[in-house]
């Protein structure tokens, strides 16, 4: 009987046990933090052995093979002694893929992964579709191969997870955008991070579909290194030579596979960024063969996605907008760049190696006022001080609304859209943007 070991009982690792264990695996199961009461009842009730809060090492290192949580760095002491045992290490999503043969959608991007992914599976069900979401997102995606299975799945991945993919197909690939982010998990070397987005096309065949936006520079960069089998389907902002999707005075057009448009007014998600969102989600829903009819109703109710430019309450007058998701400085550049009023920005947390110069224009157009929220905001405040801008060092998020609250004017806008991780002061970016919710709606 051949071994699995799975490092990570979160979501993902408890899944692929269930998954491991279905197919007659050895399954063992070990995290170094504590382990949720849910998948721990998870793991028990089908027999799993696990321990949390430390490693077993001789446990850990007979494996045949380790499933490893992304979130789990290649530096992490067990992981190097498992690479120099030559132990190989797959991701969730690899594992899961060996044992279905359902369409697989699947999105990455620096950027709009969660709101896309979020919106193609709600055109899916809106058509009917027996679709299953998961990935960053959603359900475990090995779980659900295991005990729910669905004919199409909708994944959300992030670079982590495609680092340990090798055999998996992505039926329909997007790759919505490629901007500086998790440089600290990549030697601080852009080109692993890109490498790394660019995997997601790895394995597609003829008779697979490459959904990727034509205007980023990195992209158009990479994708003369590849032997491309699938067939593209490029979408820009604006109709340009070899776009398929783009908005053309105020329509938006779909050309193939088969013509498709609304007008870009009817669109549920607002600004520059969810055009390309949106353009992604409607080329895959057709290329998916869902009818127009559907795709056109389905763009037009999406509800949008929590803490994605999440409007929470207007107080005084003043409009708070919950935009946790930005954890990199392109997701705020899009979110600045969609106010129509002056800002009062949140910025600060764990940095990932941020350059802000590129927010540094939009920050002196649109900004009132700064507020820094995070356990150590120097960087921040050399790089913005000098800009004279109104700002604020904070260190909780109590601390933060209070100021916000006290420096907004009644017509402005406060934007948490912090530009970085969570890790510092919150459990994660839900922790950081429900915090906020809560103490903005006490105000």
């Amino acid at each position: 009987m051949k071994r699995i070991v799975i490092l990570g009982a979160g979501e993902s690792g408890a899944g692929a046990a269930v998954l491991a264990k279905k197919e007659g695996f050895d399954v063992f199961v070990s995290d170094m933090s504590m382990i949720k009461d849910k998948y721990k009842k998870m793991l028990d009730d089908r027999n799993i052995e696990w321990e949390e809060g430390h490693h077993t090492e001789e446990k850990i290192l007979n494996a045949d093979e380790i499933i490893k949580s992304p979130g789990i760095p290649n530096e992490a002491p067990m992981i190097q002694k498992i690479i120099a045992k030559g132990i190989h290490i797959i991701s969730e999503i690899e594992f899961a893929g060996r044992y279905t043969n359902s369409k697989m959608i699947c999105i990455t991007g620096s950027n709009g992964k969660t709101t896309t992914t979020s919106l193609i599976y709600h055109i899916f069900k809106e058509a009917g579709y027996d679709a299953g979401l998961a990935g960053n997102i959603g359900n475990s995606l090995a779980l659900q191969v295991a005990e729910d299975p669905h004919e199409y799945y909708i994944i959300e991945l992030s670079s982590f997870q495609l680092d340990n993919m090798y055999d998996f197909r992505a039926n329909i690939a997007i790759l919505l955008n490629i901007t500086p982010d998790h440089l600290d998990r990549y030697g601080n070397c852009m080109q692993n991070y890109v490498d790394s987005k660019m995997r997601i096309i790895q394995n597609q065949t003829a008779q697979d579909s490459f959904i990727y936006w034509h205007d980023d520079p990195i992209i158009s960069r990479e994708l003369a290194k590849y032997d491309i089998k699938a067939v593209q389907y490029p979408f820009s902002e604006l109709k340009e030579k070899g776009s398929i999707g783009y908005i053309e005075k105020g329509e938006y057009e779909i050309e193939k596979p088969t013509p498709f448009n609304m007008e870009q007014e009817s669109l549920s998600l607002t600004g520059k960024h969810n055009i390309y969102n949106s353009l992604a989600a409607g080329i895959a829903s057709n290329i998916s063969g869902i009818k127009k009819e559907v795709i056109r109703r389905s763009l037009g109710d999406f509800p949008g996605v929590e803490h994605r430019l999440e409007k929470v309450a207007k107080v005084n007058g003043v409009q708070y907008v919950n935009d946790s998701k930005a954890t990199n400085v392109d997701a705020c550049w899009y979110a600045l760049e969609s106010m129509k009023t002056k800002v009062v920005l949140i910025l600060g947390g764990k940095d990932k190696g941020n350059d802000y110069n590129e927010i540094k224009d939009l920050v002196r157009e649109k900004c009132s006022a700064l507020v820094y929220l995070g356990a150590d905001n120097a960087k921040l405040h050399a790089f913005f001080d000098g800009m004279g801008i109104p700002v604020r060092d904070t260190h909780s998020m109590p601390e933060c609304v209070a100021a916000c609250h006290e420096l907004a004017k009644p017509g402005e806008t406060v934007l948490l859209s912090p530009c970085c991780a969570s890790f510092d002061l919150f459990k994660n970016m839900e922790d950081r943007g429900e915090q906020f919710k809560t103490l903005v709606r006490g105000l």
